[in-house]
């Protein structure tokens, strides 16, 4: 099967290596001109694997999280999603502010549509997490709270607690949460008054 090449897999600079005999739509071309970027056929082996932000996952644990996300990262590949796995790579003391943030720094730059954190208790990586500007955390701990958190304030970073859920109650928590839309309707109103209270304390900061 050709594989097409859409707008949305043009990055913001550089290059693009495609397999032979790949589609590109017409705005796939319009978007690589107008970023400057040059697209090039080449074998299959040497092309690059495009995954769409939005289907990226990016994913962190301190120590106390380090066995839960090695635990259900198969869950996230099973679920046709991609990852980014900033670490930590073993269960040595790690400091979970350091991990939250390369992980909200993903999601916030676009580079991943959601962020997973997970430490001991979840409530400190949430809390870090949300100190990036465009960053929604939420620490679910139940598939109520997983939805309420898609549904309600469209939250893009799940926090977990490695120490607080068994690995099933983990799993049933981020099928929920990857799995809810947001409701938008009267919600993206709340949602928004989120956005400019951050919005707010920023212009502060930089006057």
């Amino acid at each position: 099967m050709k594989r097409v090449i859409t707008a949305e897999d043009i990055p913001a600079v550089g290059e693009l290596r495609v397999p032979f005999g790949s589609i590109v739509t017409a705005a796939a071309r319009d978007t690589a001109a107008a970023r400057g970027v040059h697209i090039f056929e080449v074998p299959e082996a040497q092309a690059v694997v495009i995954v769409p932000p939005a289907k990226m996952i990016a994913i962190g644990a301190d120590h106390g999280g380090f066995a839960m996300k090695e635990a259900i990262k198969p869950l996230i590949e099973e679920l046709g999603l991609a990852m980014k796995d900033i670490g930590t790579f073993d269960e040595k003391p790690a400091d979970y502010p350091d991990i939250a943030l390369k992980v909200a720094e993903l999601v916030a730059g676009g580079a991943a549509g959601r962020g997973i954190i997970i430490d001991g208790a979840g409530i400190g990586s949430c809390m870090a997490a949300n100190k990036v500007p465009g960053v929604r955390a939420a620490l679910c701990y139940d598939k109520a709270s997983a939805r309420n958190s898609r549904e309600h304030n469209d939250s893009n970073v799940l926090t977990l607690g490695g120490r607080m859920l068994t690995q099933t109650q983990a799993e049933d928590v981020l099928r929920v949460w990857l799995a809810t839309p947001f409701g938008g309707g009267r919600h993206q109103a709340r949602v928004q008054k989120i956005i400019d209270i951050e919005q707010r304390f920023l212009k502060k900061a930089s006057s």
